[in-house]
């Protein structure tokens, strides 16, 4: 019997471990987290935390999830309950989530950050809050403290086109701190036309970037004036989140019609937000292809079910799930009606639901490009898929359908200073995935080539794919 969390966890072969120690180890191999929601104001301002709930449960809707799931009091969750109460609440639930990837994350960060071994649970919370406290009262224990520990190299944020992008700026020029973190562009605001919200950010949008926005020709050139002022900050990549990709042919007077039909006060049909949609992402996309930057797209969520959570809560609480609502023709429409009017940039395709693994894996062999390898993606497995059957999924489907070797690695899609620990997790299930090829005789144990390939997905495709 294996021991919990030894220098071989999860590596279920010699292969499989000599593979991680020689060419994955974190500690040897830099972490680039492409995409990320840590706040850049955190990184800037080195952020030190006052004790571990705060760094931990703070904006963890992972851990809120399951400890709703689990009968805990709001109050011990995002309410008024005291620090510690409520890290001895998460402590309790622990022993439960066996399965569970949140048990692996937790006593990761437990080990690699506090170096804490022993499981967590009630019992254990109150000699466990003790050390962490005492780690974190630490000074380099602060978020670029973190960061550096964690041998990161690049850090991409989530950014609204509104941003002014002052903390990027302030980081880029200091020189004391190695890590670089550029700005992602995030439109979803600029794009979500039937919200009530959307005539107000219509009007930040027009405030910063100094174009009245009349209809789709303006709302294009202030997209395009905060898509210049990002890559003007060293941005190399978008970002969509969307709940499905399904597309509708619409023309330019079509897409005026909708908008000015909006900013008069009228909301759009189902069928106008999806001509709309269509539209814009096609413009966007020509946009991002010309500036160079890389296009993800998100789908698959279903958001804030539970309305009365919504409203005591407000949104990303911990109250979304995935649908299976989603359209393989619309998938390949959208990416063709791009590729026609050579609109279509590098492209990074997540879906929510495990179901579209394969159609994912399919498509992106229909859109390549003479020079670029893997131009569009099918990115890691994301959300309710970060687990190890799932990362394992993703990853068989993929090397089945595409070329294993092309993938671009793990990102934690994260709000937490601690979550970088991912990046092991993902990196030791690849290696346990491919040390398993090869013991069992499917692939041979050449050590140079095994070493690139796994060298090349964990650091180097990504570097080169983003250019960073």
């Amino acid at each position: 019997m294996k021991s919990f969390l030894s220098e071989d966890f999860m590596l279920q072969s010699e292969t499989a471990a000599e593979l991680y120690r020689n060419f994955a180890d974190v500690k040897k191999v830099p972490i680039v987290d492409y995409h990320c929601h840590i706040p850049v104001a955190e990184i800037r301002e080195d952020k030190h935390f006052k004790n571990i709930t705060e760094l931990w449960l703070g904006a963890d809707h992972y851990k809120w999830r399951q400890m709703r799931v689990n009968g805990i009091s709001e109050k011990y969750i995002t309410g008024d309950g005291d620090d510690y109460d409520k890290f001895c609440a998460f402590a309790e639930i622990m022993p439960r989530l066996l399965g569970n990837p949140l048990y692996h994350w937790s006593h990761l960060e437990l080990k690699r950050y506090f170096d804490i071994d022993e499981p967590l649970s009630l019992d254990t919370a109150d000699d466990i809050w003790k050390k962490c406290n005492a780690k974190i009262a630490e000074p380099q224990f602060s978020a670029r403290g973190l960061i550096e520990k964690s041998n990161v190299s690049v850090i991409c944020t989530t950014d609204d086109p509104c941003d002014t992008l002052s903390d990027h700026k302030a980081l880029s020029e200091d020189g004391s701190f190695k890590c670089r973190v550029l700005p992602a562009f995030r439109p979803d605001s600029a794009l979500e036309i039937w919200k009530d919200t959307w005539t107000d950010y219509i009007k930040r949008l027009e405030k910063c970037s100094g174009i009245a926005v009349k209809g789709i020709d303006d709302l294009l050139k202030a997209l395009e004036c905060r898509i210049d002022h990002f890559a003007k900050h060293g941005c190399r990549v978008s970002d969509h989140g969307i709940y499905d990709v399904r597309y509708k042919f619409c023309d330019r007077n079509k897409a005026d019609e909708i908008v000015n039909k909006r900013l008069n006060g009228e909301k759009p049909t189902s069928d106008e937000i999806y001509l709309f949609l269509s539209y814009m992402l096609i413009k966007l996309a020509k946009s991002y292809k010309a500036h160079d930057f890389v296009m993800q797209l998100h789908y698959g969520v279903v958001r804030d079910n539970n309305k009365k959570a919504l409203k005591a809560l407000g949104i990303n609480t911990g109250f979304d799930a995935m649908h299976n609502d989603t359209s393989a023709a619309g998938l390949l429409e959208m990416l063709n009606a791009m590729e026609s009017e050579d609109a279509l940039p590098k492209t990074i395709i997540y879906s929510l639901n495990p179901a579209d693994n394969a159609v994912i894996d399919c498509a992106i062999g229909c859109f390549a490009e003479e020079g670029i390898r893997g131009k569009v993606q099918h990115g890691s497995a994301w959300w309710f898929n970060d687990h190890f059957d799932g990362m394992e999924a993703q990853l068989r489907s993929y090397a089945a359908l595409s070329t294993l070797g092309n993938h671009i690695g793990m990102l934690t899609d994260s709000r937490s200073f601690l979550s970088y620990t991912r990046h092991e997790y993902f990196r030791r299930i690849l290696c346990n995935f491919i040390g398993e090829y090869v013991e069992t005789g499917m692939y041979p144990y050449d050590e140079n080539a095994l070493g690139k390939l796994i060298k090349d997905i964990c650091l180097d495709n990504t570097l080169r794919y983003f250019e960073f």
